[in-house]
């Protein structure tokens, strides 16, 4: 399939079947992402995966709860993939100085969008996760200070494999050349 295919087809999933994903696909999609651009080259991404069962319900136990209840349907996804960004990089650090810009986090999407094509081409599903408390989450995993969770991505077999057309906005009212 060619990239806009690709793109075209790969949608949120929040329904998946009770497979476990074999561990060589979860690592294409690491390595995927682990070919993403990143400012100055730093490549602050680490993935943290949640593949255990009992590991997984653990942290789902005590993160989607509350407020954040409402993300509860990440626990049926086979894995939860922690997004965490290395913060202590010189490069990020004094860029945001000059720009107030956090380059690490654009650097996180491009790489965790890596992951998710390349999961959708293996014929996986997956689901960007904002929603849950990020310092929660870096007790629940005993994550060392050097790391900040940016966000979780659920992973796994869709339950459902029809390919829904995606909703977006027509080109003419988000690009303009030149002038806005």
């Amino acid at each position: 399939m060619s990239f806009l295919q690709l793109v075209q087809s790969r949608r949120s999933v929040r329904r998946f079947l009770d497979k476990p994903v074999d561990r060589a696909l979860i690592l294409q999609c690491v390595e995927a992402a682990r070919l993403a651009p990143s400012a100055e080259n730093v490549q602050p991404w680490r993935f943290l995966i949640l593949d255990d069962p009992q590991v997984r319900q653990s942290f789902c136990d005590e993160n989607f709860t509350g407020l954040y209840r409402v993300t509860r349907w990440a626990a049926q996804a086979p894995v939860l993939v922690a997004l965490l960004a290395e913060k202590d990089l010189l490069a990020n650090r004094i860029g945001k100085q000059f720009t107030g810009i956090h380059y690490y986090l654009i650097d996180m999407g491009i790489g965790g969008e890596h992951f998710v094509l390349q999961a959708a081409e293996l014929g996986l599903g997956t689901c960007w996760i904002g929603w849950f408390s990020p310092d929660k989450a870096r007790r629940t995993l005993q994550l060392p200070a050097k790391y900040e969770i940016v966000s979780l991505l659920a992973l796994g077999y869709p339950s459902d494999g029809a390919v829904r057309p995606l909703k977006r906005k027509p080109q003419a009212d988000i690009c303009r050349f030149n002038s806005l």
